[in-house]
């Protein structure tokens, strides 16, 4: 017998095309998609569910399905996408807490595999070089995404310990980048100009979509469980991929970039939020080696490799996207 796969947030576009390549795997028996509207575009053999993870109506849909694996991909990163900070924290934190609770209560789930982030770990002038999945923030998240982020794992490593006998997989994914990933960073790189902070150039790292999905599924199908960071060989220094883009920047002080983010977000062209700019003035490094140890996962991309591939889609030649 194959897996009956749960997969939540799938109204997003990267649930919607991971659940529909778990759909097409002949190891899965059934892929479950849930969310509160429908996804757009083609799902292929996913059955949508509509429903709230918020509410308790998710316990039925896991009993009703016989699931025996859940894939959570609903904790989203911006306000603007979910209806405001409010809504986007119920969303992230209270519909966690609610699945996690329908899980525990289930006889028949076995596996539970999380999308997080590295966001989780912030973004500080007293970072070290590279964090490894036992450390935590060196500042603990006041608000934001990082702070929901913060709140989900803490709740998902109290579900493995009241669970012994699900497998628990969290993946803390550096910053996604792609053809077609919509996100903080991607908006930010598709500006005309591009804002930086003054003093500042930092080390960033990216994972490319396609291998988002990859380590999903991986995680999914191996008997490995724990906390993994997930990322592209290699950083970028901010500079080189604002170069390699071949587009005009302006350094202005950190207040100003302030403001600007403030005004980016009101007029929606942009999510630049604090955490945002944080991560853009001190950037962030993770250490991936219990992912390739441990978990047994290689990226097929490279930090540079993602970033490339989500110029072209920009318009820009390869060539000149790797030379700069």
């Amino acid at each position: 017998m194959g897996r009956v796969v749960l997969v939540t947030g799938i109204s997003r576009d990267i649930a919607r095309r991971f659940a529909r390549a778990a759909a097409a795997d002949p190891s899965n028996d059934r892929v479950i998609g849930v969310d509160v509207v429908p996804p757009r575009g083609d799902i292929g053999g996913v059955s949508f569910v509509r429903a709230d993870i918020r509410s308790p109506v998710i316990a039925k849909v896991l009993a009703k399905e016989d699931v025996d694996t859940v894939v959570h991909m609903s904790v989203i990163a911006t306000p603007g996408s979910a209806g405001g900070r409010n809504t986007m924290k119920e969303l992230n934190v209270m519909g966690t807490m609610q699945l996690l609770a329908a899980c525990q209560k289930s006889p028949t789930v076995q596996r539970l595999v999380v999308k997080s982030t590295t966001t989780m770990y912030g973004a500080s002038s007293r970072d070290p070089a590279m964090f490894t999945e036992d450390m935590g923030p060196k500042r603990l998240p006041s608000a934001g995404y990082a702070k929901d982020v913060f709140e989900v794992e803490g709740y998902v490593r109290g579900f493995a310990r009241r669970r012994p006998d699900v497998k628990v997989t969290t993946i803390r994914a550096a910053n996604v980048i792609g053809p077609h990933v919509v996100s903080p960073i991607t908006s930010y790189f598709r500006l005309p100009v591009i804002p930086k902070v003054l003093g500042f150039d930092p080390r960033l790292q990216f994972l490319h979509e396609d291998d988002l999905l990859d380590v999903l599924r991986h995680a999914m199908a191996t008997d490995v469980d724990g906390t993994f960071n997930v990322a592209g060989d290699g950083m970028l220094m901010l500079s080189q991929a604002i170069r390699r883009l071949g587009k005009p920047t302006v350094s202005l002080p950190g207040f100003a970039v302030g403001r600007l983010g403030s005004a980016l977000r009101q007029a929606r062209v942009a999510d630049f939020s604090p955490e945002q700019r944080s991560f853009l003035t001190f950037g962030r490094g993770v250490d991936t080696t219990r992912m390739r140890e441990t978990l047994g996962f290689e990226p097929r991309f490279t930090t540079e490799g993602a970033f490339a591939d989500f110029g072209v889609s920009l318009g820009v030649a390869p060539r000149e996207v790797a030379r700069a």
